[in-house]
């Protein structure tokens, strides 16, 4: 068992585990499973987040963008990066230099954003898939509207973003309350799909864990292909799409060899006809806090 791997999606699927429960879940001491925690957040291989529902930010509009780039791509990643709609840049290996993914309220800020895009000068050729339902991901909820966060609520979801382990005490000292009280908050917050709490961890060539986008032709029966993605260990990410796929998936794997065979795993699926598959070289930038407007 990879130790590392286990712990990451342990913590993927519950940011504020205790470390008493991740060392259950691993099966390693508390003392070794709290040192490795600390390590990792220290070094930056993983960080500990609350990300806010796109639908309670207003952004009903998801998309993946992919890019083809005359010369380097880091000049064009700044730009992009820099750009409040996107929550991810990453340099690939494939048919296009870049993808990005974007969170915008309306098509038509959609189609404003991409003609923003296509006027840097370094842009050759834009794609874009729009994501009809997101099947499985780490920092997508399921809010419905049945809450709205108060400012103290927003306080803390705001500290949250920034570290989303920080302790109940710490939290309450901020925004002067007891700890049972912020706890209470928090649970009401999580149990309505306000936030998720979750781990994003550095990804590309030069890290652990190692990325792969895969685009999918569907066709026969959609619904058990759907359900294949959101069960398989090695896809942190699905949606279907309207575009060039049907579906699309991000695979994240420790070697090139799991990789592969996670791969071969989605084309050997009934009713997935083609993919197209594209290398994660280097994800620029991963970040899902937003400032929320105080109510």
């Amino acid at each position: 068992m990879d130790f590392d791997a286990e712990l990451i999606r342990a913590l993927q699927e519950d940011g504020r585990a205790s470390i008493r429960s991740l060392a259950v879940r691993v099966g390693r001491p508390r003392a070794v499973v709290a040192r490795r925690l600390r390590e990792m957040l220290s070094e930056r291989t993983v960080r500990v987040v609350a990300a806010v529902d796109p639908a309670l930010l207003g952004q009903h509009v998801l998309a993946h963008v992919s890019l083809r780039i005359d010369g380097a791509v880091d000049r064009v990643a700044a730009r992009l990066g820099a750009m409040p709609e996107t929550v991810l840049v990453s340099a690939v290996g494939g048919r296009y230099d870049m993808v990005i993914e974007v969170r915008v309220g309306t098509v038509a800020e959609l189609h404003d954003l991409l003609g923003r895009i296509r006027t840097l000068p370094e842009i050759r050729d834009i794609n874009t898939l729009i994501y009809t339902s997101v099947l499985k991901g780490f920092f997508v909820s399921a809010y419905r509207g049945q809450l709205r966060p108060d400012e103290i609520d927003t306080a803390i979801i705001e500290l949250l973003q920034q570290d989303g382990r920080m302790t109940l005490r710490a939290l309450g000292e901020s925004v002067r309350l007891s700890a049972s009280a912020v706890s209470t908050r928090l649970q009401k917050l999580l149990d309505a799909g306000v936030i998720t709490i979750s781990t994003v961890e550095a990804r590309g060539l030069e890290h652990r864990q190692l990325s792969m986008g895969v685009g999918m032709t569907l066709s026969g029966d959609d619904d058990a292909v759907l359900d294949a993605l959101r069960a398989h260990r090695g896809i942190d990410f699905a949606a279907r799409t309207l575009g060039r796929f049907d579906a699309i998936a991000t695979l994240v794997e420790p070697s090139t060899g799991t990789l592969h065979d996670t791969l071969e795993h989605i084309r050997r699926l009934p009713g997935v006809t083609a993919t197209e598959s594209w290398l994660h070289l280097a994800v620029l930038k991963e970040d899902y806090a937003r400032t929320l407007q105080r109510t």
